[in-house]
């Protein structure tokens, strides 16, 4: 499928599986985030949506301006962080190398890297809008 071209109907039905749907200030700089630190390829990027690919895998981020009618809206939370609770584990991610991307752009490191008894190698990488990325890596 090409992502910058295909239709918002077309993009739309060929979702499967579970979806994650990010609502972000500030779609621009999330993309940029997400591709600087993690590699991320960012498609059809607006102010309002982006597609993003990890390996296999396809999310979205939505600026809030495109849920006004959405009633997920009015359980944001005025000042950030509005993550707190999730985990976005990117796997067969180095961590160290994620933390140093995410150190230069001046990211919040929330954990650095380190061994983990259940086989991973993982650090905690905060964005401004506060979700969590778990880049790790099996030891």
């Amino acid at each position: 499928m090409d992502y910058e071209t295909v239709s918002a109907e077309d993009f739309g039905k060929s979702l499967r599986g579970i979806g994650l749907n990010l609502l972000v200030r500030d779609v621009r700089a999330t993309s940029a985030f997400l591709e600087d630190v993690f590699d991320a390829g960012i498609h059809r990027l607006s102010d309002d949506f982006a597609i993003v690919t990890f390996g296999k895998d396809v999310f979205q981020l939505h600026s809030d301006a495109t849920y006004s009618a959405n009633p997920l809206l009015g359980l944001l939370p005025e000042n950030p962080p509005r993550g707190a609770g999730l985990e976005i584990r990117l796997y067969d991610t180095d961590p160290d190398a994620a933390v140093a991307r995410a150190v230069a752009r001046g990211a919040m490191i929330l954990q650095d890297p380190s061994d983990k008894p259940h086989g991973l190698r993982e650090a905690y990488i905060l964005c401004d809008d506060g979700y969590a990325w778990v880049p790790s890596r099996p030891l």
